[in-house]
């Protein structure tokens, strides 16, 4: 499992996390993914593009687990 750190902001969008996690190679193809129904957030489909993920949060998307602390 991956740990993404929000230094000190309340949240990040999920679609900028996959961007950054090197999860999708692009924004649209992050996109794509969520409205795929293929993300998991807490073990539930998260079908907001824009979801605001807070620390203790899970994601995970295919192999790929990340944890926000």
């Amino acid at each position: 499992m991956e740990t993404y750190e929000l230094k000190g902001e309340e949240y990040i969008e999920l679609i900028k996390l996959l961007k950054i996690m090197r999860v999708s190679e692009s924004g649209g193809q992050a996109k794509l993914m969520v409205e795929d129904g293929i993300v998991l957030r807490n073990g539930e489909p998260e079908l907001r593009k824009r979801a605001k993920l807070r620390a203790g949060d899970v994601i995970e998307v295919f192999e790929f687990k990340i944890m926000l602390k």
